[in-house]
This record gives structure tokens, sequence and C-alpha cells, in this order.
């Protein structure tokens, strides 16, 4: 009997487009597997970082807490009679005011000053480098030794800024000690901080636009004021709107400078709705977790409903 020969006729073919597909899924497969590998770290950091303390935040502001629920828990549910508390207290609107003169008297002069630093050093003078890297020093400088530092000089009896109004035969200003005084000094300090921030990113939009349109607007003629009106401010616009974004989302959340340098009084006189907010939860005896993540939350709605707004001019200018 003769031997059976297994030839490639009698071994069942697969065909091409059935193994194709098997190894696509596969690698499609092992695909998602490592962006979800990729992803899961930055998940996990918004859940802890983000979402987390948002719901803890939103459940305070819900219930009634005291010391001793907030460690055992068990705190009654109270809807919305935190935010009550909050918006009928005499303090609300007065923290609301400052809150509004302080970020937006920043942003006007950190952005003011910002675009016009950048524009003076996109000239590319000598020690042009060198001085840019010296104005960042604001910048870098911990927040509690800047707040100090303004601290010591707007001191009323011993600061360098007396001292030099004296010269001039101007009295002594409580810059710190006055209800009147009090908010504008945390804002000239914050001005000061935030200025090389715009400076940097202003500069950065600067460096894009191409030196062409410049010496094209120079043969046209143009000035060097309509230059900047007519081709550096609109060419600047995402770049301007995103600076003044960030700007806003940060001065409207800033509380180590006014608590390290007034401690947002006297009489309330530089208090924000970011210093009221600590002030309730954590700078009394006796705290008032629920109203002061109630606070909390109003400047989280402030953020989003700004950041909104950013993302709605953007998408009109893209159409």
């Amino acid at each position: 009997m003769a031997p059976h020969v297994t030839t490639r006729a009698s071994v069942p073919a697969v065909p091409e487009t059935e193994a194709g597909f098997g190894r696509t899924s596969r690698a499609r497969s092992s695909g998602q597997w490592t962006a979800w590998a990729f992803l899961a770290p930055v998940v996990v950091y918004l859940i802890a970082f983000y979402a987390y303390p948002l719901y803890r935040n939103l459940d305070l502001s819900l219930h009634r807490y005291t010391v001793r629920s907030f460690v055992q828990g068990g705190a009654p549910f109270s809807g919305l009679d935190n935010y009550r508390t909050v918006f009928d207290s005499p303090t609300f609107w007065p923290a609301l005011t400052h809150t509004a003169v302080f970020t937006g008297v920043s942003l006007v002069f950190q952005f003011s000053i910002g675009m016009a630093l950048a524009i003076f050093f996109h000239q590319h003078f000598r020690l042009s480098a060198t001085l840019r890297a010296l104005f960042l020093v604001p910048w870098l400088l911990p927040l509690i030794v800047s707040a100090s530092t303004w601290s010591w000089m707007l001191n009323s009896d011993s600061g360098i800024v007396n001292t030099a109004l004296g010269v001039f035969g101007i009295g002594p200003v409580n810059w710190l000690t006055s209800p009147d005084w009090s908010l504008a000094s945390v804002t000239i300090a914050n001005i000061w901080i935030g200025i090389p921030f715009n400076l940097v990113v202003l500069y950065s939009g600067l460096q894009s636009i191409p030196s062409e349109i410049y010496e094209a607007a120079a043969l046209d003629g143009a000035t060097h004021w309509s230059t900047f009106w007519r081709v550096t401010f609109p060419l600047l616009r995402p770049v301007s709107a995103i600076t003044l974004l960030l700007g806003l989302i940060y001065t409207l959340k800033v509380f180590d400078i006014i608590w390290i340098m007034t401690r947002g009084g006297p009489a309330d006189g530089s208090t924000t709705l970011a210093t009221w907010s600590y002030r309730l939860g954590f700078g009394n005896l006796l705290p008032s977790f629920g109203p002061g993540a109630a606070v909390g939350n109003l400047l989280i709605i402030l953020a989003m409903v700004f950041g909104l707004l950013y993302i709605r001019m953007q998408r009109r200018t893209l159409r």
C-alpha cells in the first residue's frame, strides 16, 4: 500500500483577508493597551488631585460640618444653607468687590507693562538677554519671600518706600495698616510678581512674527505706533488671549501674597474671596468648613465661566 503523502492541496487554506484581519486586530488591541498604559498615570493624577478634591469641596459645601464630624463623618445634609450664609454675610460684597478690583487692576498693569517690556527686549540690543533674565527674578522667587520683602518695603515706620517719599516731603503712608491703602499695597506686590510671566509669554509670541512683515510695513511708511496697532497687536491676539486668561485664573485664587502682607485686613480692607475662604475654613478656632467650601466653589465657578468664554472666543476666531 502506498504511503499517504500530504500535499499542499490537502491542507485547508486560510483566506488571506481573514489572516490579515486577525493580525490587524491583534496589533490594534496591543496598541490600545499601550495607549491605556501611558494614559493611566494621567488619569490617576487627575482623579486624585482634581476630581476627588472637587467632589470633597462640593460635599463640604452641602453639609453642616464641625471639627468632630469632619474627622469622624456623619455631618447632616444642609443643602444650600451654606451658600445662603455666604450671600447673607456682610463680608460677601466687599470681598467680591476687592476680588474684582484686585484681579482687574493686576491684569491691566501686568499685561501693559509686560507688553512694553517684551517689545523693548525684542529689539535685540546689547545686554538684552542679561536684562531679560534679571526681570525673571520676581517670578522665580518663592511667594513667601516676595510677600515678606514687600511687607518690609511698605512698613509704615522703617519701610524704604516711606523713606523715599519723605525725601520729597511726603508724609508716611500706612500701606499695610490702613483700610484705605491695604488693597492697593497687595495689588502693587502682585503686579510686580506677575510682570515676568507676561513678559516671557508675549516675548515668545513676538519671536514667532516673521520679520518680513515689519520690513513691508516700514517700506509702506508705517510709524512705530501704527506698526504696533496694525501689525504686532493683531498678530499677538491669540497669545494675548491665553496670557490674560491664565493671569485671570491665577489672580482670582491669589492667597499667599495677601495673607502674608495683610491677612485680609485691616477691617477686611484687603479681603478677597480666596482669603475669606481660607479664614472661614482654617483661620478660626471654630472653623466653618461648609461656608468656606462654598466660597471656594464660587471661585471655581468664576474661573470656569471665564474659561468657557475663552473657548467660545477661540471657536469664533477659527471660523
